[in-house]
């Protein structure tokens, strides 16, 4: 098989993996808070990440810009813990199709911070994307007014001030000092407040949650390989397959069947965030031939 069959391979199983995972939080948001479902997930992140770190000790622990890495782990937080919110008390599918808007905001605070050129073309996507958005929330009154659907918005949100942070990060940054940064603050942060928040798993509860960050952690490092091995403009596109498995997950662990409002906003915000996509891709592929 060439590399981008091989990486097409590996990010069909990351991205099957992470909506598993999410799937599985959702199960554990009824016994366990949002807060403590994102411990077990980050510290299982953080286990998996020493012996990469390990390798670049102590030099890849030292930062030259601590601010950037404070912005960014906040927006990670923010992004994560949504993640896990919106899930809980949105429909699978919906907190899934809703989270893409994370691709928008990237764009526009990359243009409004990181100063990269967003054209008309690119615009326009973004815009389309947000009345899916308005569509998934509903057209009438109820549905604006229900807050919940704002939840994975403000993730998106935090999801694209991480992204844009970490591309100012990246010149300067190793991927070991970016990954442990990331598992043990935002760790820290979800597990400070568990002294009021924790509960004590039993065996099903212990056996639910380890899971949950062993999948999503196997996710991550699938994700990490299959972009080492096939192109991005290949690799990208199978993001939006998580719909798919958000949908059966959902369907036949929580008997939710998206209505024609979810899908009609699905469509427009998968379709916009694909041409954002496919549009800085053929710019990076430009910049990289002059």
């Amino acid at each position: 098989m060439s590399d981008n069959t091989r990486g097409l391979l590996w990010a069909l199983l990351a991205v099957a993996l992470f909506a598993t995972a999410v799937a599985l939080a959702k199960v554990a948001a009824v016994h366990y808070h949002v807060l403590q479902i994102l411990f077990f997930r980050q510290v299982t992140v953080l286990l998996s990440s020493l012996p990469e770190v390990a390798k670049f000790y102590p030099q890849g622990l030292r930062t030259k810009r601590p601010g950037a890495h404070f912005v960014r782990l906040a927006g990670a937080f923010v992004a994560m813990s949504c993640g896990i919110w919106a899930v809980t008390v949105l429909p699978l599918t919906t907190a899934v199709t809703l989270g893409f808007t994370q691709v928008f905001f990237t764009t526009l605070l990359a243009f409004l911070l990181l100063r990269e050129p967003v054209g008309p073309y690119r615009l326009s996507a973004v815009i389309v994307g947000f009345i899916g958005v308005l569509v998934v929330m509903r057209p009438g009154v109820n549905g604006l007014l229900d807050w919940h659907v704002l939840i994975p918005v403000v993730g998106a949100m935090g999801g694209g001030v991480a992204v844009t942070s970490v591309r100012r990060l990246a010149g300067t940054e190793t991927t070991a000092t970016l990954l442990f940064y990331q598992s043990l603050f935002v760790g820290l942060l979800s597990g400070v407040p568990l002294l009021w928040l924790w509960t004590t798993p039993d065996l099903e509860g212990w056996i639910l949650l380890l899971s949950m960050g062993v999948i999503a952690t196997a996710g991550q490092w699938f994700g990490v390989r299959s972009l080492r091995l096939g192109e991005a403009s290949v690799i990208g596109n199978m993001e939006y397959t998580r719909l798919i498995h958000a949908t059966i997950l959902g369907y036949f662990l929580f008997a939710e069947v998206p209505d024609i409002w979810t899908i009609a906003g699905a469509t427009l915000i998968v379709g916009s965030s694909a041409f954002v996509f496919h549009r800085e891709n053929a710019a990076r592929k430009r910049s990289l031939t002059t």
